[in-house]
Formats: structure tokens, sequence, C-alpha cells
């Protein structure tokens, strides 16, 4: 087994435990943790695919801004856990079936070259000069261009929903209101009052 075969391999299993941990996990900071995990240990597998663009974009987009926003709202929220986990052993079955058949394909699709299934052709040999960072921004922005656009307003429509169901007035929060503000007059404010000068002894 060559270096880069155990570190594929001790990425996955990192991965897959995250993963495991992310669904199990009774505390939701844990399971976001766990997720933060699960991100970094995927940019690796990137890595090794020499996918450099890709896990790096992996950790600052989705560790850094994404993961990070996650955190803040699950400890801002009030979640009841008991309530989120009454259900959980009702579907315990069928995720296991899912789980057990994704795991069938994944052997089968990476496996199957090595258990004679098929004979996989090698990837070519790239180039030296050759940046899969400027590859992909030349397909992003020439043949997925529309989809692009599409999935860019599709997030933008979904930031939105997210404000509109989240946003709630508290009673007891307090704010200002700009409009009382600017019209606010000086005898609403100020009072004059007159009072006798003190004299002096």
């Amino acid at each position: 087994m060559s270096f880069q075969e155990f570190v594929f391999y001790f990425l996955s299993a990192v991965l897959i435990v995250s993963a495991v941990a992310i669904i199990t996990a009774r505390n939701p900071v844990h399971a976001v943790l766990c997720m933060v995990l699960c991100f970094f240990t995927t940019a690796g597998l990137w890595l090794l695919l020499q996918a450099e663009f890709l896990a790096i974009v992996l950790v600052l987009v989705y560790v850094g801004a994404v993961m990070v926003l996650f955190l803040f709202v699950v400890m801002m929220l009030d979640i009841n856990v008991a309530r989120l986990r009454a259900g959980f052993w009702s579907y315990l079955p069928l995720g296991a079936f899912v789980a057990l058949l994704l795991v069938a394909e994944m052997v089968i699709v990476l496996g199957g070259r090595y258990a004679g299934f098929y004979d996989a052709p090698s990837p070519p040999p790239l180039a030296a000069g050759y940046s899969n960072t400027k590859e992909l921004g030349r397909l992003v922005y020439t043949e997925y261009v529309y989809p692009f656009e599409i999935a860019g307003v599709i997030l933008l429509v979904a930031i939105v929903a997210a404000i509109a169901l989240t946003l709630r007035r508290r009673k007891q929060s307090k704010y200002q209101n700009p409009t009382q503000q600017v019209n606010v007059r000086r005898e609403d404010r100020v009072r004059i009052v007159s009072m006798p000068s003190e004299k002096r002894d």
C-alpha cells in the first residue's frame, strides 16, 4: 500500500465517522462541529484528486462562512432536542437501508476495477502547465454560465426566504424607530422652566 492510498483510506474513515456523528449527536452544536470536521476531511480528499481550487473553496466558503453561520444559528435558536429525537428510531430501518444502498453503490463504482467487475480506464496524464482552476473557470463561464446564474438566483431566493422566515418581532427587544426620530418636535423633547434667580447672601 502506497502512502497516497494510506492517506485516502485514513481520510475516508475519518469522513465516515464524522458523517455518522453528525446524525447521531444529541447536541446540535456537536453535530455542527462534526460537520466542520467532515468538510475538512472532504477538502483533503479533493487535494488527493489534484483539485486544489475545490479544496480551498470548500474550506473557505463552507468551513469559514457557512458552518460558522450554522453554529451561530444553532446556538441562538431555542431548539427542543427531545422533540427532534422523538421519531428517530422509527426512521432508522429506512435510513439504514438507504445508507447500505449508497455504500454498495460506492463500493461498486470505486472498487469495481479491483474486484474485476469492469476495467476502468486510467485518466490521461496532465500537461506540465495544466491548471484545474483555469479549466474550471473556463467551463463555468462559457458552457455552464446559465446553470451557474440560475444557481446564484436560487441561492439568493433561499437567503431572502431564510431571513423572512426567521424574522420575528419580540416584545422585550428594544429598537429605535427612525420615523419617530425624524418627526420629533422641540416641544416634545425640551421643556423650558421659568425659575426665580437665587440671591447670594
